[in-house]
């Protein structure tokens, strides 16, 4: 089973690399530009061609201005089971997931890396609000969410909702979920968005953050940007 959902996740890398994520080839090649040094898509492209071992790793010289206007909006229960909103974390800044609390695919990579990232942060992570909004509600209740989350860091916060709550949040981060299979003990493996979105504290998304960064990287670009 583990080998099976390794598997997947290998594969789910692969295909976040190659741009097969929900916002698009062209617009994850932008976002991937802005990540290293190169200034255009074409020149990132080339980078990645030629240098495959560099996979966004040098930093940009200055925090740069996100390209898509997206603002944080959800109205979800946590998993302490209190109602909360965008603005229930007014005065932080947001790194927000999109997967569910077992997945062992690209949630095991994003999760654990996102964790360590706040850890690297040190103080500064006590201003980041690090959230996981379900793509599973129907296994991540309320009562399941926080003991599995809480293997991956005691930060991180499981937000769900109504089928329709859920649906309107994957709206205003411009992702889109859908059960793919079952795997072979029964639960539902999902496609799901793979990125990390940061938020700022005026609720605008700065930037977002494919797993395949190191937590070191993660760490950095989170700072910059508050």
């Amino acid at each position: 089973m583990r080998g099976f959902l390794a598997g997947f996740a290998g594969a789910a890398v692969i295909a976040l690399i190659v741009g097969y994520v929900v916002v698009g080839e062209d617009f994850a090649q932008q976002q991937i530009a802005q990540q290293i040094s190169a200034p255009t898509i074409e020149e990132a492209r080339a980078q990645a061609a030629t240098h495959p071992e560099m996979k966004l790793a040098a930093a940009p010289s200055v925090a740069l201005p996100f390209p898509v206007a997206i603002k944080a909006k959800f109205d979800l229960t946590d998993h302490n089971g209190r109602d909360v909103t965008e603005a229930s974390f007014a005065g932080k800044s947001m790194a927000i997931f999109f997967g569910y609390a077992n997945c062992e695919a690209i949630c095991s990579v994003a999760l654990p890396r996102l964790g360590e990232a706040l850890e690297l942060m040190g103080d500064k992570a006590d201003n980041v609000a690090a959230l996981m909004i379900t793509v599973d509600p129907q296994r991540d209740t309320v009562e399941a969410m926080g003991p599995a989350l809480a293997k991956w860091h005691p930060k991180l916060v499981g937000l769900t909702g109504s089928d329709q709550a859920l649906a309107d949040a994957r709206n205003a981060f411009q992702v889109t979920s859908e059960k793919i299979f079952d795997d072979p003990e029964g639960n539902p493996v999902y496609a799901h968005g793979g990125f990390i979105y940061f938020v700022g504290e005026d609720g605008e998304v700065r930037t977002i953050m494919p797993p395949i960064l190191g937590p070191e990287r993660m760490a950095e670009l989170m700072t910059s940007y508050m």
